[in-house]
């Protein structure tokens, strides 16, 4: 969904998958950080996205997940 929240923009992305367990929630928007096994993935998706939300836009991504029941990914960028 996306909405105007006073003088942000927020985007929410929600999905129904399998959660981000606890111990590497904190890692996830670290470069070359991937749960893939090894040649699978290179882990820059998400870094990437923060990189452009926080440090160029000024913005803030929120994750909220509970192990087994999907993730939310709420982002926040200025007008």
């Amino acid at each position: 969904s996306t909405s105007l929240k006073g003088k942000n923009i927020e985007i929410v992305v929600k999905d129904n998958g399998t959660g981000i367990p606890d111990d590497i929630k904190e890692k996830i928007m670290q470069p070359f950080f991937t749960t893939k096994p090894t040649g699978q993935g290179t882990g820059l998706g998400l870094s990437l996205s923060y990189d452009i939300v926080v440090k160029a836009h000024n913005g803030k991504i929120d994750v909220k997940s509970k192990d087994g029941e999907g993730s939310e990914f709420k982002i926040s960028i200025p007008v």
